[in-house]
């Protein structure tokens, strides 16, 4: 029987993952130590009162002989039992295999920590997700092709960036929660009361040092366990295929697939810095400094966690675990096949409004006709797109003042708001072109190739 080239469990995979499964158990035995000093019980009219912590004893017992199945069966791969589930796999894949289910899957994740924040930012909420995510990755971990991706050097420390980004998030919501709480009472906010000073040096130069050399040594150790993710010199005759940005640019890359270079290269991130050193000036909700709230910045927190989250991180995970060969988009457990191809059959809008629409030739001139003339022709072609665009830019953020956002046009005055609702516009953008490009197949609102302008 010949050897499969890509097995889904081998004998080291199944040892290095009773590993992860060890932590994993001494994490939960912790957790149910606290959870029998903290969380009380619940009370059951057939058993009386049950300590919480007993479903936290039952979920670590259940790890303690996962974790023995793997230190003593990692011998026999083939009939190794605890391994993902194909239906599973294809669940997953349909999900993130296709790049409009998973801003959907992203955005509405989003929406939901929005809505749930004060059940989610709780110790036992947290502790769940936590579990959750790090035992989806042990299980995902038994699949070839997602081991291939998750374990690649250079995405290893996405992975933890993710688990770190999650983490600071629960912690925000969790202390915005207890604050709120504190305000509706009439207290001050935990800031206020626990406002303990120290001095710069050198109480936190001294911290400062602490950190730095025990970061130092973690890279160390990271550098001798983890081999560089280094390759053959570049040349021209041979390009990697995906040829990937560093992770930090790669939602800069997604937005390529959507926008001219000149946009997504130049323009969007002049906008992204300008508009955040801008925030300070055009800000006028004095609530909210000096410590940790929702209720009284929920449109500044949820605008910013917006486009930092499913608009940032998103995409880079988009980006890293979902683009494969030809830029095409893979499910997590899906084998990157180079010879996957997507027929996409993209069009201007010019093209919409003309042909499909009119049902009529595009306006053209001849290459006789004078530049002037042909210039004329161009605007004229592209008309619609150039009106749709300096609609969107001139006449939403009129529309917003009167309408949604009214107060904020009253409290920040002409110029403040023009400048706060074009940020809030040139954000929305790239969401709206991903959708247009999902639903119409829509290139180019605005399609100039003969000037190298396009939007």
């Amino acid at each position: 029987m010949p050897l499969d080239p890509h097995p889904n469990l081998t004998s080291s995979t199944i040892f290095g993952l009773g590993w992860l499964y060890l932590i994993q158990l001494l994490m939960n035995i912790w957790w149910t130590a606290r959870s029998l000093k903290v969380d009380g019980e619940h009370r059951f009219p057939e058993l009386g009162h049950v300590p919480i912590a007993m479903w936290w004893g039952v979920y670590t017992a259940v790890l303690s002989m996962v974790t023995f199945a793997h230190f003593t069966g990692y011998n026999n791969p083939e009939s190794f039992l605890i391994i993902l589930p194909d239906w599973f796999k294809h669940f997953v894949d349909a999900l993130t295999g296709n790049a409009v289910y998973f801003f959907a899957f992203s955005s509405g994740g989003f929406g939901l920590i929005i809505w749930y924040r004060r059940i989610l930012a709780t110790p036992t909420a947290g502790w769940l997700m936590l579990n959750a995510g790090t035992l989806f990755l042990s299980l995902s971990m038994t699949d070839w092709d997602f081991r291939q991706i998750v374990g690649k050097p250079d995405n290893v420390p996405i992975v933890a960036m993710l688990f770190i980004v999650g983490f600071f998030t629960w912690l925000y919501f969790s202390k915005a929660n207890e604050n709120d709480r504190r305000k509706a009472l009439g207290l001050p906010p935990v800031e206020a009361e626990n406002n303990e000073k120290v001095l710069v040096w050198p109480d936190l130069v001294y911290t400062e040092l602490i950190v730095m050399i025990a970061v130092t040594a973690f890279l160390f150790f990271w550098g001798c366990g983890l081999e560089a993710p280094l390759e053959e010199a570049a040349s021209s005759a041979k390009t990697p295929n995906p040829s990937k940005a560093p992770w930090y640019f790669l939602g800069l890359q997604e937005m390529l697939v959507y926008y001219d270079p000149w946009l997504a290269g130049v323009v969007f991130p002049s906008v992204i810095l300008g508009g955040l050193m801008a925030l300070p000036y055009i800000d006028f909700n004095k609530q909210g400094c000096g410590y940790y709230t929702f209720d009284e910045r929920k449109f500044a927190v949820s605008v910013f966690l917006f486009g930092f989250l499913p608009l940032w991180v998103g995409m880079i995970i988009l980006g890293t675990f979902l683009r494969g060969p030809n830029w095409n988009v893979f499910g997590i457990y899906e084998y990157w096949d180079v010879h996957k191809l997507e027929a996409l059959n993209n069009v201007n809008l010019s093209e919409y409004f003309w042909l499909y629409w009119l049902n009529m030739s595009m306006p053209s001139a001849s290459a006789t006709d004078s530049g002037l003339w042909q210039f004329a022709m161009i605007l004229l072609r592209e008309a619609p797109g150039i009106i749709a665009t300096v609609g969107y830019l001139v006449l939403m953020p009129s529309i917003m003042a009167i309408t949604v956002f009214k107060t904020f046009a009253y409290r920040m005055g002409f110029l403040r708001f023009m400048v706060f609702s074009n940020l809030v516009l040139m954000m929305a953008a790239l969401p709206a072109k991903m959708a247009l490009r999902w639903a119409f197949n829509l290139k180019y609102i605005v399609g100039i190739p003969e000037y190298f302008f396009n939007i």
